[in-house]
């Protein structure tokens, strides 16, 4: 067992309870964003052995993370949103050197990918306009039609987790459904969190297949995908500037910190 997945878990489950931040870009920070699509695709082949080891502990850290830490992060995003959100923002920015280093931009980056990072970053950040309500009443009456769309809100959510860039949790937003999902794992409602949860599932197994062939077959135009994602994902997270010179000195500080954080982990190749 790598132990070591269960705090690189607890990472990725606290990104993924907040709107505007990828648990994908939290495995591209932490080294393991390759093995991760691997460990998630061949789960459900004869190799399933070799990757129960890498797939419990980091699935243990992210359970318990999404478990514990729902009530801290809702309360960080209502009581320090802008800190919050901009040590994120340093952790994406952190992120890109490795991933430019990953792609092979500069050798490999001719006209028509860098039309493709532009429009992927510009749709992006267009998802920064959309109006969305957080405090949108949880589903809490269960029909036949509600527990098929919150099968595929939580299929669809798990796609954009594996994505760097994008947020299953802003998509669960847009979809109207990201008040349900947290009240689910805040107070333990064992029907939502299955219903939801088996949609998370199936999403990553199929999007994890797709997202490797991609990478395979296409990986520089792919990866100009990811670099647009990233950016763009930058203008949803951002929260604007306050007034209070001492939130913005939190808020730098948060920063920069996200941004060491990033390129500590981005300097060193991990398995």
């Amino acid at each position: 067992m790598e132990w070591k997945n269960i705090y690189r878990g607890l990472l990725m489950g606290i990104s993924d309870l907040i709107p505007g931040v990828s648990g994908g870009t939290i495995a591209v920070v932490l080294g393991i964003y390759d093995r991760l699509l691997e460990a998630i695709s061949g789960f459900f082949s004869r190799d399933w052995k070799r990757h129960i080891g890498f797939l419990i502990p980091l699935a243990a850290g992210m359970g318990t993370a999404l478990l514990l830490l729902s009530r801290l992060i809702k309360y960080l995003l209502e009581h320090h949103y802008q800190p919050t959100q901009f040590f994120f923002i340093g952790l994406i920015i952190g992120v890109l050197p490795f991933i430019f280093r990953q792609s092979e931009a500069k050798r490999h980056f001719k006209l028509p990918h860098m039309i493709v990072l532009i429009l992927a970053a510009a749709l992006l950040a267009s998802m920064a306009f959309i109006q969305t309500d957080k405090s949108a009443e949880p589903i809490t009456n269960l029909t036949l039609l509600t527990v098929a769309g919150l099968f595929f809100s939580g299929w669809l959510a798990s796609m954009a987790m594996l994505l760097p860039g994008i947020s299953g949790s802003f998509i669960l937003l847009v979809l109207g459904v990201y008040s349900t999902a947290i009240h689910a794992l805040s107070e333990l409602n064992l029907p939502l969190i299955a219903i939801i949860g088996s949609g998370v599932i199936v999403g990553f197994i199929v999007s994890s297949k797709g997202i490797r062939y991609l990478l395979s077959e296409f990986p520089h135009m792919t990866y100009a995908v990811i670099i647009g994602l990233i950016l763009g994902s930058i203008v949803v997270v951002f929260p604007g500037f306050t007034s209070d010179m001492a939130t913005l000195g939190i808020s730098a500080i948060t920063l920069v910190a996200g941004l060491v954080v990033a390129l500590l982990f981005g300097s060193k190749t991990r398995a």
